[in-house]
């Protein structure tokens, strides 16, 4: 098993954002420089936690907009000892647009978005025809956007918008990402429900990307 990374460990895994109009210093957040992946709408940080504990080569960071939620993953990353975590509570949308660094991710997560059932309400869903353009300018060339979510429609609308996006190819979920479960997939999962996932890569190389 994976040890938990070494370096120190700040009082406050939360980020205390200056400004919300200009993207964040990565080299200031974390100790070591690492590739990041980032968690939009970690929940209660089960996923992240468990997962930054086994990649501590990797920097992570989670955006959640409650303030109960983004404090358990202060609470329980700071337990965990991990340095290589750090949280943003904001609008998952605007931190992608705005707050992340262009092309500084290797991988987002996106497990278990509100789905938005009611049709007049499905404009507010994360993941939309707007959603791939996000991802793509947030992602480094092979990026790569992993989802899940128990909502068979909300699903048919992911695979749908990144299905037709000429800058995403799909491709499989690796077992060891899979095996690490959200708070709300264990609650399914009892109940019977299955996990609805996808995995999309970035193709190629953007002519501005560095």
């Amino acid at each position: 098993m994976t040890a938990a990374p070494t370096s120190i460990v700040p009082e406050n895994l939360l980020v205390q954002l200056n400004t919300i109009l200009e993207p964040l210093n990565l080299a200031e957040l974390f100790p070591k420089s690492q590739s990041l992946e980032v968690e939009l709408g970690c929940g209660d940080a089960s996923f992240l936690v468990e997962y930054a504990r086994r990649q501590p080569q990797t920097n992570f960071i989670g955006v959640e907009r409650l303030l109960g939620r983004i404090k358990k993953l202060d609470r329980k990353g700071r337990r965990a000892g991990l340095a290589n975590l750090r949280g943003v509570r904001i609008e998952s949308a605007y931190f992608l647009q705005y707050l992340l660094p262009p092309h500084a991710a290797t991988a987002l997560h996106v497990y278990f978005p509100d789905p938005w059932p009611k049709k007049k309400h499905r404009k507010h869903r994360l993941v939309n025809e707007r959603f791939p353009d996000l991802a793509r300018a947030a992602l480094m060339t092979g990026g790569v956007v992993y989802l899940r979510t128990d909502d068979t429609d909300y699903f048919a609308q992911m695979t749908g918008v990144f299905g037709t996006s000429k800058e995403f190819q799909k491709v499989e979920t690796p077992g060891e990402l899979a095996e690490v479960l959200t708070d709300f997939e264990r609650e399914f999962n009892a109940r019977e429900i299955p996990t609805l996932r996808a995995a999309y890569q970035v193709k190629g190389r953007m002519k501005n990307e560095e």
